[in-house]
């Protein structure tokens, strides 16, 4: 397999054309490399200069990203950005990435594995979270009550902390709704949906008062700690199907 019939693989898988014209992030292949055979593919949240070093480093002959180098506009290569491009360039690795369609992909998205892995029954999800035309998200039901701790205990079965906890909403917990990132204006939506419980990856000061008035209960993730989920399960995939060593890295923000 080479770049070109990886980027098809990919294309397809993420249905990438569905999101064209609508997600401002630059969504496919992005820098391309030599038709050199791939043997082995990085995955990681952003196209940061530590991931491209560390890919690297471990010989990745492609890293497939979330948040990539293009978002609607040019950008003159220099600075930090020339850092980037020579530095894949140097080492002849392609870069990829997928933002909106990796967020809604009904199998592999971020959202859909949060649904997934917070035990949301499958049977009751419908798609939810509009945004510029897309629905990027998932809600439904839980088989049976949850308490908020014990959701937290699946989202982040390692421990890790979540930027916050708005914990407003009803003690047993039936539904709830998904949006990974950066959607905190979208509590409203969780609102309008009657929900108990809505998952994202941060939340903004006016959103604390919304919540409390609402009676709907928030965990903000983070927005990195809930932008891995989509990314591993599309490493795993990849592997699977094709043959491709692949690995994860992790640069985690804080954020």
């Amino acid at each position: 397999m080479n770049i070109l019939e990886l980027t098809e693989w990919l294309n397809r898988r993420l249905e990438i054309d569905k999101f064209a014209g609508k997600d401002p992030s630059l969504n496919g292949l992005q820098v391309e490399c030599s038709g050199k055979p791939l043997k082995k593919a990085a995955f990681a949240v952003d196209a940061c200069l530590e991931t491209m070093k560390r890919a690297v480093s471990c010989n990745a002959d492609v890293l497939i990203v979330h948040h990539g180098l293009f978002w609607g506009e040019p950008l003159a290569l220099k600075g930090t950005h020339y850092k980037r491009i020579k530095t894949l360039f140097d080492s002849d690795t392609a870069l990829y990435a997928a933002h909106i369609p990796l967020d809604a992909n009904p199998e592999t998205g971020h959202n859909a594995c949060i649904s997934k892995a917070i035990g949301l029954a499958e049977e009751t999800l419908e798609p939810f979270g509009e945004w510029r035309g897309m629905t990027i998200g998932f809600k439904g039901r839980f088989r049976r009550e949850e308490t908020l701790d014990t959701i937290l205990s699946k989202l982040f079965p390692g421990g890790e902390n979540p930027a916050h906890i708005l914990p407003f909403g009803p003690e047993k917990i039936k539904t709830a709704g998904v949006i990974s990132g950066g959607a905190g204006g979208d509590l409203e939506q969780a609102i309008e949906a009657g929900l108990d419980l809505f998952i994202t990856g941060e939340i903004e000061h006016e959103q604390y008062h919304e919540a409390m008035e609402n009676g709907i209960s928030v965990i903000a993730g983070g927005h990195y700690q809930t932008e891995v989920f989509g990314l591993k399960a599309l490493a795993a995939e990849l592997a699977r199907e094709t043959g491709l060593e692949t690995f994860f890295i992790e640069v985690p923000t804080g954020l």
